[in-house]
């Protein structure tokens, strides 16, 4: 079960966003744009094709001339998160590593919430599922209940995923997507480029047997996406090769970050998850 009492501890932290925005009013930080809205910014002269129901009369009855109201456009920045629920993260020790991704997703949706964003929590593997875009603490005890029902399985299609949920995005947004990231680069380089225009925060999930693979004999190794069984013999050359692939792996995820502006980290799940939020929150970056 997904205990969500760590969300408390968040609470002196903020979603703390840069970036550049289309319209004039997102959550509280505002912007250059016109639109109609709230919150009044200025008047202007009348010219044809203006709506006439923005002029202000009282303006007009002084100087008898025509001028518009216009306002700070109001439209919230929207988070969205995506948690890796493919039966890779169905492998744990400590925590299964799709409840810790999870726990990790929803501290996000928490900040968002504090913030008075708008956000998304999605799960992907072979297809995508998620919910439409609100505020309100019902929507996080929503998401809780789901998560605590779903189990991971199937095959990481993220490229296909993620690739369809572009096309719904209109405006720039936060992207979260909490994953192991234990497929091909080419799969994820093609779905990040989908998403460059937009802010992204990547963040590994791993178990510290897939961190350290502190094991050593014979073992029967389970694919828990295909279920393919095999026999094989951890030695210490065994151990010293799975390193430095999964290090070479982690570069070529940290080459693709920085070649479009996303910051990248890597958690494991026997740390908190307290731990892991403020890493991802507050540390920097892994960088080449």
């Amino acid at each position: 079960m997904i205990d969500t009492s760590f969300l408390h501890q968040l609470d002196k932290f903020n979603l703390v966003i840069n970036r550049k925005v289309n319209s004039n009013y997102i959550g509280e930080r505002e912007s250059n744009a016109v639109g109609r809205g709230l919150i009044y910014k200025d008047h202007a002269a009348y010219t044809p094709g203006d709506d006439f129901r923005t002029i202000d009369w009282r303006v007009f009855a002084r100087t008898d001339k025509l001028y518009v109201k216009r306002y700070e456009e109001e439209r919230n920045l929207q988070v969205h998160i995506f948690v890796d629920y493919s039966g890779s993260m169905n492998f744990g020790t400590n925590f299964k590593k799709a409840e810790f991704a999870a726990m990790i997703g929803l501290g996000y949706a928490y900040l968002s919430l504090k913030n008075n964003e708008k956000f998304v929590l999605s799960t992907f593997g072979e297809s995508l599922e998620r919910y439409r875009p609100k505020r309100g603490r019902q929507q996080l005890a929503a998401m809780v209940d789901y998560l605590n029902k779903k189990t991971p399985e199937g095959k990481t299609d993220i490229d296909t995923s993620l690739g369809q949920y572009r096309k719904t995005l209109r405006f720039r947004s936060l992207i979260i997507i909490i994953s192991d990231f234990l497929y091909p680069i080419e799969s994820l380089r093609n779905t990040l480029y989908q998403f460059k225009d937009h802010e992204i925060k990547l963040i590994q999930v791993l178990d510290k047997v897939e961190k350290k693979l502190n094991l050593e004999g014979d073992f029967r190794l389970k694919d828990l996406e295909s279920n393919a069984v095999m026999r094989t013999f951890i030695s210490p050359y065994l151990k010293k090769r799975y390193g430095e692939q999964l290090e070479e792996h982690n570069k070529e995820i940290a080459r693709l970050s920085e070649e479009i502006g996303a910051k990248f980290y890597s958690v494991s799940t026997d740390m908190t998850i307290f731990d892991a939020m403020f890493m991802t929150l507050v540390a920097k970056p892994i960088r080449m």
